[in-house]
């Protein structure tokens, strides 16, 4: 990634036009925020740059976000009242969910794993359950089940591992003898479909398991979802403690796709496959990029795009420059952090936000990043470089 980086743009820009639905926050002062005015395009990738202390985090999430998230769904703690840290919000009518995409651990047990997390365990517990084995025994899918009691290792209670005490020193974790960290009991794991037990499903890779599963649709859209944000090779049953901050956060995202119509999306539907497609989503990620390689980066953008390629809103606060380059719309504040700050100096395409190189740190620095790229692609067509 160093010697061959990112050609901006991935993927042609969505245009913002005047007629362009917006969600549109009026006299945000909260913090040092000094009356803002901002725009956030629907069904479009809007990035909130500037720089540290510049009023991002407040603009997105204390005001756009925590406003919403009152008034928007069913669980809604109030339709209406007063709105906080800001005059006033408009044009979030059309939106059906808001929601924030962090890097929280996606489970604190180790029962949770990506299977049971996005949703399609429940679907291999019904394969298996179909079995003649399984059927001839009269195994339902809740034998299948290592949250409860019947098909379960219950020496480990159907966590694959158990906890030894120590004294005076933390807690050690170790594999369970009993079942091997298979997490079922004996008769349990006698039931097999091609050859392999529900257990050893579980330590199943995702590209293997891709394979497995591909005469199950549901499942295998799934899969193939992980696959594609570059976390093929997590296991089934991976424990959810164990999962990076930035594993967790596309294990999310992959959980929002996997809702997503499939005709909306850029692959056609599988017969017979029925996604639920949740539409006007307002999605609202904090600098997702913290600790993630720039390949990961790659795939983060990717999988951001496909959000909105389905008809979603996604707003992300960045510094990675290869994600402000992908934005089909920039809302850039500052000019400086805390009291220097709180403005909005610039907004608009990237291509516009460039114009205000003058006035705008991240203007700037986006102007000297994109010619950099330029002269790396013209550095790769030199014989020398290709020798080196």
């Amino acid at each position: 990634y160093l010697a061959r980086p990112l050609q901006h743009p991935l993927q042609a820009r969505r245009p913002v036009t005047a007629e362009t639905p917006r969600i549109t926050v009026r006299g945000a002062r909260l913090h040092n925020l000094r009356e803002v005015d901002a725009s956030f395009p629907i069904g479009r990738l809007t990035v909130v740059t500037g720089v540290s202390g510049s009023g991002k985090s407040t603009l997105a999430r204390d005001v756009l976000l925590d406003n919403l998230q009152r008034r928007i769904g069913k669980d809604a703690a109030e339709k209406g009242g007063a709105w906080t840290g800001c005059a006033g919000i408009e044009g979030w009518e059309t939106l059906d969910r808001v929601l924030e995409v962090d890097q929280t651990p996606i489970g604190k047990t180790p029962r949770s794993c990506p299977a049971t997390y996005i949703g399609f365990w429940d679907a291999i517990r019904k394969v298996f359950a179909e079995t003649p084995e399984a059927r001839m025994r009269g195994y339902t899918p809740s034998r299948f089940s290592f949250n409860t009691a019947g098909g379960r290792c219950e020496a480990c209670e159907g966590q694959g591992m158990r906890k030894i005490e120590m004294s005076f020193l933390p807690d050690v974790r170790v594999i369970c003898d009993s079942c091997g960290g298979r997490r079922f009991n004996h008769d349990t794991l006698t039931v097999q479909y091609k050859g392999r037990s529900i257990g050893d499903v579980l330590m199943m890779s995702i590209d293997e398991a891709v394979d497995f599963f591909s005469a199950h649709p549901r499942i295998h859209h799934c899969l193939r979802l992980l696959q594609d944000v570059g976390l093929g090779y997590l296991t089934l049953g991976q424990q959810s403690p164990t999962l990076s901050g930035g594993e967790a956060q596309r294990i999310k995202l992959v959980t929002e796709l996997s809702k997503v119509r499939e005709s909306r999306m850029l692959r056609t539907p599988e017969p017979g496959e029925t996604v639920e497609k949740l539409p006007g989503t307002l999605y609202v990620l904090d600098e997702p990029t913290v600790g993630l390689h720039m390949a990961d980066v790659e795939k983060l953008i990717r999988v951001l795009h496909r959000l909105v390629d389905a008809g979603n809103t996604v707003v992300v606060i960045e510094h990675d420059l290869d994600v402000i380059a992908e934005a089909d719309w920039i809302i850039d504040l500052g000019p400086e952090g805390g009291t220097d700050g709180g403005r909005v100096v610039a907004q608009g395409s990237p291509e516009e936000i460039l114009r205000a190189a003058r006035e705008s740190h991240t203007a700037r620095i986006l102007k000297e990043f994109l010619r950099d790229r330029l002269g790396a692609t013209s550095a790769r067509v030199a014989p020398q470089t290709r020798s080196a």
